[in-house]
């Protein structure tokens, strides 16, 4: 895979979330996680039995301000908001790091006004929060379905239902 991406949630303050979120990320090959301004807690989800904070960095940052990404790392909003660009569309960055809101609510306005590109999963309503951070995972490794490791070319069709 060329370049790299990395995975992190705002605001989450259930364990087991930020657990499967960052196993899903780490099952998917994310080169680091994060999370801002959540629950002091979030680390001790029992679910990350991949123990990825063993294998990726994991920062930790307070508010949305303190934010340090890598230089040309694209921050990509995952809401459910009207202007976002549908997933099935969306173009992923080389180097981008992809951020979720909190299990009740919505990534902050803060952090929106951060972001370079804002991503919407088309559906009625909102998933869990894990289960939105697999999806974008799994659209993004669509994306190097053809590299150099693999024997032969994949085809693959999106659909979209509404």
């Amino acid at each position: 895979m060329r370049g790299y991406f990395g995975f992190g949630a705002e605001g989450i303050s259930k364990p087991m979330n930020m657990g499967n979120l960052v196993r899903s990320a780490h099952a998917f090959g994310a080169k680091f996680v994060f999370t801002v301004s959540a629950h002091y807690s979030v680390r001790e989800g029992k679910s990350d039995t991949s123990k990825a904070p063993n294998h990726l960095p994991w920062y930790d940052w307070d508010k949305c301000e303190d934010m340090t990404l890598p230089n040309k790392c694209k921050l990509v909003g995952v809401e459910l908001i009207d202007n976002a660009i549908e997933l099935p569309t969306f173009h992923h960055p080389k180097q981008a790091a992809y951020v979720l809101g909190p299990e009740m609510g919505s990534l902050s306005s803060e952090m929106l006004r951060k972001c370079d590109y804002v991503i919407k999963i088309p559906t009625k309503f909102c998933i869990n929060v894990q289960i939105a951070g697999s999806i974008v995972m799994y659209d993004l490794s669509l994306i190097h379905i053809s590299e150099p490791t693999r024997r032969y070319a994949i085809s693959y069709a999106v659909f979209c239902l509404k």
